[in-house]
């Protein structure tokens, strides 16, 4: 698997990633599995990109979901709201050289158009697995980028906010744990 990993990471340089919107090594998983940062660029998009999936995600909970994860989802949207917030700051004001998508990429999209088409009866098997997986990305992402990331304001946001982001891991393994 490592050897896999390497070679994908040797072809994602050769193939100049550094032009693409976002590194072939965030996009594929790879800097996640050698524990590599990511590009500040890298860690803006997915983070913004996980904040809306968050949002999206809770306000459809709140209507569909059952008490455990009505309440879960009420947090997911207010922590949410206010990291999209400080990050969006951090860029507006000149902090970070990044852009903040405007809208969801498609892997996220369909995310959220299953959980939007999901029937009362079959939301927790959705919402909930998605909601560990999120967050276990999530938090590897926040803690790789806080350990070696190359602006240290945005370095220090990120090591501030994995407590956060680890206990909306705890409480999503909970809620996954009592749904079986």
């Amino acid at each position: 698997m490592r050897k896999f990993a390497i070679s994908v990471a040797a072809v994602a340089l050769l193939i100049g990633a550094p032009v693409l919107a976002q590194s072939v090594g965030e996009k594929t998983g790879v800097n996640s599995a050698l524990d590599i940062s990511p590009t500040t660029a890298d860690f803006v998009k997915e983070a913004a990109m996980s904040d809306m999936l968050e949002i999206q995600a809770g306000k459809i909970a709140e209507t569909k979901g059952n008490a455990d994860e009505k309440k879960f989802a009420a947090q997911m949207v207010t922590d949410h709201t206010k990291t999209s917030s400080d990050l969006k700051g951090m860029v507006s004001s000149g902090a970070l050289k990044a852009d903040i998508p405007a809208t969801l990429d498609s892997a996220s999209q369909k995310k959220l158009d299953q959980l939007k088409d999901a029937k009362a009866d079959d939301f927790a098997g959705d919402y909930d697995p998605m909601q560990v997986s999120a967050h276990k990305d999530a938090v590897s992402l926040f803690q790789r980028y806080a350990k070696s990331g190359d602006n240290a304001k945005l370095k220090d946001w990120a090591g501030k906010t994995v407590p956060t982001l680890q206990h909306h891991l705890d409480m999503a393994e909970g809620m996954n744990k009592n749904r079986k």
